[in-house]
């Protein structure tokens, strides 16, 4: 094996030079066809550039060569899992896991996010047990479960490792995110202090302290937080992404909420993730035309990579859906089984006409995420274009949006009373100057940031106490079928993220659906006068007018009026949004979605 040529290859991606280290490894396979390593980093590089069929054929030489070296099944199972093919995928990771913590890591991932949360924890308590905390590790374990209702233990576990070693940054950092995931920001909060004051600060940590803060509502803070992980890991998109939420919402000002990024940009210029984060941004804050043009040169060579090229898609659906088409489709030649690039394109169907194309590429979609909600929204507006029934099965509005009174909480004489008291806990959460956050639905309001569903006041507490009869009526009152919301009824239920919004004078929701949810909902708890009995729809929750661009349009089919408590629940995959209203006061509401319990 070429030691010292490899040695070479991993000084040049260290040091970020990856065209150089690809025409080095392409030179090693030259001279050294039997070099398993060499051809597994080169796939590596293939797949990063966007050639994704090339960068199979050499992982599977590699493989042929060796069918049991751990980091070429690792390499070649995250690439068929990123290409939707998760069938072929797993057998893969599940024989590397066995040898190598980062595969058992990846597929536990994937079985988190495809709700499969038990195995998620099979693979990793043994990690868990004999590895130094990881917080990609942690972040999964923890995940997998509280997704099986065991937050206490989840807290335990890692509170116990942080006690056998107090001394040890990487043990406070992982009690920090278990007690994050299960709402516990205070004690989080002070955690991850406690991690970065026993060590070196620790980009990750820092990151984790920020989020914890902006569930408090300290946002300067966290926004300190924030960009002190950034000068120590300036490419991490995901953290300028925060850093933009939190700016934005300070300042409404797409300038100020870039700059950051346009800081590192300028010492990285071909970071496509920075990028394409940008691009996101500007569009989450209203500029879809700024957003692509911010991708238009990069995305215009011929091998720009597919995850950029739908990225400028996505910006293009709102103004130019043949324009999104054409990169969707742009995509999907580089990487066929790309699920993004095909949901792109699904949509971008639609907004050019073609519902029939568009329902085949959902369909497929759908056979392997089924419980997807924006998916199986794609899918029914496509039926109601072409006048299919099946799309008045799912959307019969009149039996799937049910309204209820709720009932008064124990501890209040009159509804009227808790719902003074729940509007003056909630305004305390919203601010006043605020902006809407990002990447949000709401227009001219604030919304949020916790998960109200956790939170300590007692009102809000037992407002979703209250809310618990509601939610288990209109189970029982959907029933069982072969439909996306009925055949997933199994009688119980989990709260899946909760917040409130306080719309202002000419506020609204744009048209939208909830993706990984599958009962959402709207609670009316403060309304402007007269906005109960109005003659017009201004206000009003209203069912039907998709959120994407439809040939032809597509309106509304169906509208609640709003009133003080009460509540209307829904199948997550309708669209839904508010119409406009005016008036000097605010609409205060608050909304959650709820998914399948786990089975006793």
């Amino acid at each position: 094996m070429p030691l010292d040529a490899l040695r070479q290859v991993g000084a040049l991606l260290q040091g970020g030079d990856l065209r150089g280290a690809h025409g080095r490894l392409q030179a090693i396979v030259v001279e050294h066809p039997d070099c398993v390593e060499a051809l597994r980093l080169l796939g590596g590089l293939r797949l990063g550039f966007g050639d994704a069929a090339g960068a199979e054929a050499l992982l599977r030489r590699a493989l042929a060569l060796d069918p049991n070296w751990a980091p070429t099944l690792a390499t070649l199972g995250e690439l068929l899992l990123s290409a939707g093919r998760a069938d072929e995928a797993e057998p893969l990771l599940r024989r590397a896991a066995a040898k190598l913590p980062q595969a058992a890591l990846l597929l536990a991932r994937h079985c988190n996010d495809s709700q499969r949360p038990a195995e998620a924890f099979a693979l990793l308590a043994p990690l868990c047990r004999t590895s130094k905390p990881d917080a990609a590790l942690v972040t999964q374990h923890v995940a997998a479960l509280v997704a099986l209702g065991r937050h206490d233990e989840a807290v335990g576990f890692w509170r116990r490792a942080a006690e056998a070693a107090p001394n040890e940054p990487s043990a406070a950092h992982a009690l920090a995110i278990a007690l994050a995931a299960t709402g516990r920001h205070a004690e989080a909060e002070s955690a991850a202090a406690q991690a970065i004051a026993l060590g070196t600060p620790d980009a990750a940590t820092c990151f984790t302290r920020a989020r914890s803060l902006v569930a408090l509502g300290e946002f300067a803070r966290a926004e300190t937080a924030l960009r002190d992980g950034l000068q120590l890991d300036p490419r991490n998109a995901g953290a300028h992404d925060h850093l933009a939420r939190l700016t934005w919402m300070r300042t409404g000002d797409p300038a100020q909420t870039t700059a950051a990024l346009d800081a590192a940009l300028q010492t990285f210029p071909g970071d496509t993730a920075l990028l394409a984060a940008k691009a996101a941004i500007l569009q989450g804050a209203g500029d879809a035309h700024g957003a692509y043009a911010c991708l238009a040169a990069p995305t215009a060579h011929a091998q720009a990579a597919p995850a950029l090229l739908v990225r400028a898609g996505l910006s293009a659906l709102t103004f130019d859906p043949a324009n999104a088409r054409e990169l969707a489709e742009r995509a999907l030649r580089l990487s066929p089984a790309s699920t993004a690039a095909r949901s792109l394109l699904t949509a971008a169907l639609l907004g050019t006409g073609d519902a029939r194309g568009a329902l085949e590429h959902c369909e497929s979609l759908l056979a392997n995420a089924p419980d997807d909600q924006y998916l199986i929204a794609l899918q029914t507006t496509a039926w109601r274009l072409l006048g299919d029934p099946r799309h008045d099965a799912y959307c019969n509005y009149a039996q799937l949006v049910q309204p209820y009174r709720l009932p008064t909480p124990d501890g209040w004489p009159d509804l009227a009373s808790f719902l003074s008291d729940l509007k003056r806990s909630l305004e305390r959460l919203h601010d006043p100057h605020g902006h809407p956050l990002l990447f949000q639905s709401l227009r001219h309001g604030t919304e949020t940031t916790g998960d109200l569903a956790r939170h300590a006041d007692p009102a809000i507490r037992a407002l979703f106490a209250a809310f618990d009869a509601p939610i288990r009526d209109y189970l029982a009152h959907v029933g069982h079928g072969v439909d996306p919301l009925r055949r997933r009824n199994r009688g119980s239920y989990r709260w899946n993220g909760s917040w409130s919004v306080r719309l202002r004078d000419a506020g609204f929701h744009a048209n939208h659906v909830h993706p990984r949810g599958w009962i959402s909902s709207a609670f009316y708890v403060d309304l402007p006068d007269g906005m109960a009995a109005a003659s017009t729809q201004d206000g009003c929750l209203a069912f039907g007018e998709p959120g994407i661009a439809t040939a032809p349009p597509l309106h509304a089919q169906h509208a609640v009026r709003p009133e003080p408590g009460l509540l209307v629940l829904f199948p997550s995959y309708v669209w839904h949004g508010t119409v406009p209203f005016r008036s000097e006061q605010a609409r205060l509401t608050i909304a959650f979605d709820a998914v399948p319990g786990v089975p006793a």
